[in-house]
């Protein structure tokens, strides 16, 4: 009999929720399926569902599909409700605006906006050309893309054995 009540809550678990172009997992909380999403992270899933009123803890799959949507609508009008420091992508370059990218397209004007930086030779798309640090990084002795840092001493080695028989030849 107890085999029988985890099959009929099953049927209630939709495993699958679509935002956007994203499938999310309807097995875990709210808060975490949210989070796994491109551009949003802990902070902005928490805020989501609390503007929601859906609780964070609950599973995801097992909410109504009016609830659903209501995060769905949330997450779409997120740069709406939020301070302007809490969005991804401020002030764009074309129009000036501030909104918060999600999924594909927070990769997309990302991608843009670096293609820019490149076209235009600004000292951040400059070191984007040439694959160095932009952030402001050390460089002296880190992210270096070289094979070898120090000393190899195996090269010494073989460069010392073929000195020396090359000496030996000569004599």
């Amino acid at each position: 009999m107890s085999t029988e009540e985890p099959q009929e809550e099953d049927e209630d678990l939709q495993y699958f929720v679509r935002i956007g172009r994203t499938d999310l997992d309807g097995t875990k909380s709210v808060e975490r399926s949210l989070s796994e999403m491109n551009g949003i992270g802990r902070r902005a899933a928490r805020i989501i569902a609390d503007k929601a009123g859906v609780d964070r803890t609950a599973t995801f799959g097992r909410l109504d599909q009016e609830t659903i949507d209501t995060v769905v609508e949330t997450v779409e009008s997120f740069a709406d409700e939020v301070p302007e420091w809490l969005t991804n992508h401020r002030n764009d370059y074309f129009s000036g605006e501030t909104t918060h990218e999600i999924g594909n397209d927070l990769q997309m004007s990302r991608r843009q906006d670096i293609n820019r930086m490149k076209m235009i030779d600004s000292y951040r798309g400059v070191r984007h050309k040439r694959g160095q640090k932009v952030r402001g990084q050390r460089t002296r002795s880190t992210g270096r893309t070289e094979g070898t840092i120090g000393v190899n001493v195996e090269e010494i080695k073989e460069e010392q054995a073929a000195e020396e028989a090359a000496e030996e030849g000569d004599e």
